[in-house]
């Protein structure tokens, strides 16, 4: 009992200057052992040793000699008393002539290896060994528990800690939001040990980013999110909000993956219809069939060459243009002048672009048409251009920059040509993904026109033959990727019948109807096609 009393009086007698935590030597515990000036003491075991000034080797603290000291003193401006400074071991100082505040840092062992030195003009300088830091405030925690805040910051660790009158666990990463990641990685194993991790980083997009990449590494069953009710935690404890702290602490909501939901939060999902904006179709056949033109839906045009996808194309934009749509066209096969010709032609039921028809109509007229439309659409002066990147980015700005909500893009086998490394269908794989990703992105619809393959068939697409989701060229992703696929059909060798278009609706995700939608007849006189009469 002598011996005991003994070893008690020196763990606590204030004389003797504590150092640090180590391993014991004697009973294997990891940090159990108090390093002193001239003693060590194990809380484990109860082993004491003198060591009259020299510690064994492996206990020795490595002093960086650049580090400084500092006192403990209360933080005014942040509200921080001088206790939670002292358990954080967070100190003011001078360095080089300059007032600093001073976060010391420890590695694994509970050594002081580094500090982060903050300056009154918000800048940082680290003195000591970086390499072996572990969390700010992660000595003080050692053998898990409950629940762990983990902070962005050293103040806003102090001021959730000080809120929690320092009963509980609070870290914060040591150098900001790029190397949250990074730190919590590498304390994974012991931030594992607590039942509850909450993420409390700033409020901005960087500390938000910042949450869920971490929370995609910790334990998917512990880690929650705190949302608080200002930018950080250190604001709010300046305002004395402490107490909205505490209620961000509480409220804080299970992280769930993005995109994971359970069955349990579906019933809204089930019994709310969203409303869902829909422009009907100028060809009532695809109406029935389609239900219309939706945002965020790509639609895919198909025909064998020379069947007359483009002017489609003109008929679907010109009929947007006019229900007070703004459309974005991208006619790589023709100039900018064309392409302002054709949507004109429409306007004046003349085709334009042949000269002889040109030549009867007045500026006058063509102006007044032209008036009509040219708030209402832009174009892609290509120059000859095809490169997908650059094609997507123009594709971008048409609907975020001039407000297009339907894009035009005739034809993708042009975009492909372009680009000179990979085989043809990895390169329309990437393409499609990309401007399906580009729609959900930008919320626009758009309309993609694609070229057919040959068949093995005695007649081909130029004859009328029936098309379907095979004949589509290169890949099956322009299948799979498009929300709808229409066909389009014409004999142009017929004598009869070399005027009459056959509209197919190959793929139909919104209802899932196929078949044929509608017949087109063109009229050579005005250049138009006009839905003819289709019995079901």
């Amino acid at each position: 009992m002598k011996l005991i009393y003994r070893r008690w009086n020196l763990k606590t007698n204030p004389e003797e200057k504590f150092l640090h935590h180590a391993p014991c030597e004697n009973c294997g515990s990891r940090d159990n052992l108090g390093v002193y000036e001239n003693h060590t003491y194990c809380f484990g075991c109860h082993d004491y040793q003198k060591t009259t000034g020299v510690l064994p080797e492996q206990i020795q603290t490595k002093i960086n000699t650049d580090m400084i000291n500092g006192n403990y003193n209360r933080l005014d401006r942040r509200n921080i008393d001088e206790e939670t400074c002292k358990v954080f071991d967070y100190q003011q100082g001078e360095y080089e002539g300059k007032p600093v505040q001073i976060a010391n840092y420890y590695d694994k062992h509970y050594n002081k290896v580094a500090q982060k030195l903050r300056f009154q003009d918000k800048t940082f300088k680290w003195l000591g060994d970086t390499d072996k830091i572990t969390l700010f405030g992660q000595q003080n925690w050692r053998d898990g528990g409950r629940t762990i805040v983990l902070t962005e910051g050293e103040l806003d660790c102090l001021s959730v800690s000080k809120v929690n009158s320092n009963k509980y666990p609070v870290c914060s990463i040591p150098s900001g939001t790029a190397s949250a990641k990074k730190y919590i990685k590498q304390e994974l194993e012991w931030l594992s040990k607590f039942e509850k991790i909450i993420l409390m980083f700033d409020t901005d997009e960087a500390g938000m980013k910042a949450s869920v990449e971490c929370a995609n590494i910790l334990p998917v069953k512990k880690c929650f999110i705190a949302k608080l009710q200002g930018k950080d935690a250190s604001e709010l404890l300046q305002k004395g909000k402490g107490n909205k702290i505490i209620d961000a602490i509480f409220e804080a909501k299970h992280y769930t993956p993005q995109g994971i939901i359970e069955g349990n939060d579906t019933k809204d999902l089930l019994l709310k219809d969203d409303y869902v904006e829909s422009v009907p179709y100028v060809f009532d056949g695809l109406n029935k069939k389609l239900s219309g033109i939706r945002p965020k839906e790509l639609v895919l045009l198909c025909a064998g060459s020379g069947t007359g996808k483009s002017q489609v194309c003109r008929e679907l934009a010109f009929d947007l243009i006019n229900k007070g749509n703004k459309v974005g066209y991208i006619a790589l096969e023709e100039s900018v002048k064309r392409s302002v010709r054709g949507l004109v032609s429409l306007a004046v039921n003349q085709p334009i672009h042949i000269p002889e028809v040109r030549k009867k109509i007045s500026d006058k007229d063509l102006i007044s048409a032209w008036e009509k439309i040219k708030d209402k659409v832009c174009f892609y002066d290509h120059f000859g251009s095809s490169d997908s990147d650059d094609l997507l980015n123009r594709i971008r700005f048409m609907v975020q920059g001039l407000n297009c909500k339907y894009i035009f893009l005739d034809h993708i086998s042009i975009v492909i040509s372009g680009i000179s490394e990979g085989d043809e269908r990895r390169n329309i794989d990437n393409l499609m993904t990309n401007l399906r990703k580009l729609v959900e992105e930008v919320n626009c619809g758009m309309f993609v026109v694609s070229h057919l393959k040959r068949v093995d068939s005695k007649t081909g697409h130029e004859e009328g033959i029936q098309t379907s989701l095979s004949h589509l060229r290169g890949s099956h992703s322009l299948a799979q990727l498009s929300d709808a696929v229409i066909g389009f059909e014409r004999d142009q060798q017929s004598e009869t019948e070399n005027n009459i278009m056959t509209v197919r609706v190959l793929k139909n995700r919104f209802t899932g109807d196929t078949g044929v939608a509608c017949d087109l007849i063109w009229n050579k006189d005005t250049g138009r096609l006009v839905e003819g009469n289709f019995d079901e």
